[in-house]
């Protein structure tokens, strides 16, 4: 059952270090913070330092920070002085708060990422030719199979995930590829052909190809602090693209609406990938980090991305909406997040029981 722990271990950090975001962009503009909690629920010990206090709570599912002045009534807080009221500060300082939940989960992947590149390397499938394509471009104009690709353009290709974007992104009508082959290298010619391709989410699409196939050994390479926290950035990023394309294609129904999962889903998942180790668990612990800063930044009321909604407009219309107008819009929130976590359970009892 070492996984129940994980699972309390992975969710529980992840809204922990969200709320650490608030908390930290608070305390640094000087905005009053009344409870940081780990955990939520019946106290079970703390402290306070100042006027602020810190406790642990029983239940282990992530935490909450506790402004001072962020409920309409501030009398409760007459402790703190008016310029540490949170809604007494302009809309650009309480948006900065509430965006630094969501941003701290994009750094958390990237640091995530970052320790698996320092500590294991990058790996990915060497860029070495498997197999061609009868007639295709590069058999017709002399690749063989084994070849490993250098360069194609003058880029450097270290992974096959940097042979096929180069190739799929090319303006050109010819692609110079140098390779290595029985340790000499051979520069070769190869103009490419437009084919329709199946994508990640199964549309068709048109893309230009050159007719190989990966031989689908795997590789390592080491890299250093700095050029390791580069590619920390890119993955992150590489990631979040997916996720968002993800989004949109299950807007535009071309992803079933039943892959939408919820708490069981996440449950499941953690489950297999610590049973495939550590390196596997950090990796959807990332992937899941990136998840959530996404879904907190979409602009819903209730969450962080509807609350910068609601500070924008303040900022553009120089008053803040009427507290009529923010608490339909509230309730509308809710009854969406809890339409759709509803839903996502159903999808994940579905699954579970098939």
């Amino acid at each position: 059952m070492t996984w129940i722990f994980y699972f309390i271990l992975v969710l529980g950090g992840l809204i922990f270090f969200h709320e650490l975001g608030h908390f930290a962009v608070a305390r640094l503009l000087g905005i009053g913070v009344k409870t940081f909690s780990l955990g939520f629920g019946p106290k079970l010990a703390g402290f306070s330092i100042g006027k602020t206090e810190y406790k642990l709570s029983l239940i282990p599912l992530g935490g909450y920070v506790s402004l001072a002045g962020e409920e309409r009534n501030m009398d409760k807080d007459s402790e703190f002085s008016s310029g540490q009221l949170f809604m007494n500060r302009p809309p650009w300082h309480r948006m900065l708060v509430v965006a630094a939940g969501p941003v701290f989960n994009f750094i958390l992947a990237w640091i995530i990422f970052w320790g698996i590149i320092l500590t294991n390397g990058q790996m990915g499938m060497t860029p070495e030719v498997g197999n061609l394509q009868p007639d295709g471009p590069a058999l017709q104009a002399g690749i063989q199979t084994g070849d490993n690709v250098i360069s194609i353009n003058g880029k450097k290709i270290v992974f096959w995930s940097d042979l096929a974007e180069t190739i799929q992104t090319s303006k050109t009508d010819s692609l110079d590829f140098i390779i290595s082959r029985n340790g000499e290298q051979k520069n070769i010619i190869i103009t490419p052909q437009v084919q329709e391709l199946k994508n990640l989410f199964g549309e068709t699409i048109r893309v230009p190809v050159v007719g190989i196939v990966a031989s689908g050994n795997t590789k390592t390479v080491k890299l250093s602090g700095i050029s390791g926290a580069k590619a920390a950035v890119i993955q992150t990023w590489v990631v979040t693209k997916l996720i968002c394309t993800s989004i949109v294609k299950m807007v535009e129904r071309v992803v079933p609406m039943d892959s939408i999962g919820g708490p069981i889903m996440i449950a499941q998942a953690i489950k297999q990938q610590s049973e495939r180790g550590l390196l596997e668990l950090l990796q959807f612990t990332a992937f899941i980090s990136i998840n959530l800063g996404l879904l907190n930044l979409l602009p819903i009321p209730v969450l962080d991305g509807g609350h910068l909604l609601f500070f924008g407009l303040e900022t553009v219309l120089r008053r803040p909406l009427s507290e009529k107008l923010q608490s339909a819009a509230t309730r509308v929130g809710l009854l969406f997040l809890f339409s759709l976590m509803a839903f996502a359970i159903f999808n994940d009892l579905v699954r579970t029981f098939k």
